[in-house]
């Protein structure tokens, strides 16, 4: 069985009111983008190399764990390339016709945005290899004996390709990016000046020190702070004044079960489950998710990524073991 989170790093299908404020909270440009410094650097260098030679820039890969700003950043480069964007998915994409549509609707210089490029089907994929290093489109007419292939020409593109699974896409399709670049968790202080650019942005006040506060319980990505940010906007708005403040936040953290670390009841529930169990043995992925109610990928994509960095999870031969330091917190 799902659980709704609100540390939950994935986008909400149905939460349409939040994808609309989730846009506008989304930089447009590098010096509003904050964090990532490295990443930024190694991107604005490519784009003024494409930039000065007048040609698009080399397809671009962005993985790691959701909710660090990979589409984001992926808009990022659009604007700074001032090219076309368009946004597809690997799942949206399920025959070689539905791609074909898409690449022969591009323009010269734009770029092609495919969120979750490991969901890509083989015959998509097949037809992907040459576009993107021949700007070529192989097409099959007829069928039968009377069926023949011919090759269309494609607009010089870019494609960005977004995963959280980089083990998960087939090595001919990863060796066709030129650059590829992992998102890194942010720092406690990049978080907190993410909170308050996004405060001002939604015109609401909050005090440093709640934006320092938020900041620990928002596991090092953005998408859990903007959205702890839009639920303490909502307790100090029905319970205050509208000013996030150090008691509103602590209030409306302590309503939400989130406690210092981030941690909420699913990660605590996970950990105490695998511990009663199991004690210090190593637990299989598939265990877990049987132990959870939810399936292996998402223990995988949505549990561990901050477990494992805070050191509460580490990965063994035999499978997932839980820390001491896991231990302690949650006996604190």
């Amino acid at each position: 069985m799902a659980i709704d989170r609100i540390v939950d790093t994935s986008v909400h299908d149905d939460d349409s009111d939040e994808q609309i404020i989730e846009v506008t909270l989304r930089p447009q440009n590098f010096d509003e983008y904050i964090g990532q410094e490295r990443l930024k650097k190694n991107l604005r260098l490519a784009i003024d190399a494409a930039k000065k030679r007048d040609e698009p820039m080399d397809h671009v890969l962005l993985y790691g764990p959701p909710g660090l700003g990979k589409t984001t950043m992926a808009n990022v480069i659009a604007n700074e390339m001032g090219a076309g964007f368009r946004i597809t998915s690997g799942p949206a994409i399920e025959k070689a016709g539905d791609l074909a549509s898409i690449l022969t609707n591009l323009q010269d210089g734009d770029i092609l945005f495919i969120d979750e490029i490991h969901r890509l089907g083989r015959a998509v994929e097949e037809v992907l290899y040459s576009a993107m290093e021949d700007f070529k489109l192989d097409i099959v007419i007829g069928k039968g004996p009377a069926a023949r292939s011919i090759r269309l020409d494609l607009p010089k593109f870019t494609v960005i390709g977004a995963t959280t699974r980089t083990g998960s896409l087939a090595a001919p399709l990863r060796d066709r990016f030129g650059h590829l670049h992992r998102l890194e968790f942010y720092t406690p202080d990049e978080i907190a000046a993410i909170i308050t650019r996004a405060s001002a942005i939604l015109e609401s006040e909050i005090k440093p020190e709640s934006a320092a506060l938020l900041s620990t319980r928002a596991r090092l990505t953005p998408r859990i702070a903007n959205r702890l940010l839009k639920r303490v906007r909502d307790y100090a708005d029905v319970n205050g004044d509208g000013i996030i403040d150090t008691v509103m936040t602590t209030e409306a953290l302590a309503l939400m079960e989130v406690d210092e670390l981030g941690l909420d009841p699913a990660d605590r529930r996970m950990l105490t489950s695998i511990i009663e169990t199991y004690g210090d043995r190593p637990v299989g992925l598939n265990t877990i998710a049987a132990l959870t109610g939810d399936e292996a990928t998402t223990i995988e994509d949505f549990y561990e990524p901050y477990l494992m960095q805070i050191g509460f999870i580490e990965r063994t031969p035999r499978g997932r073991a839980v820390t001491q330091k896991a231990k302690r917190h949650l006996e604190s």
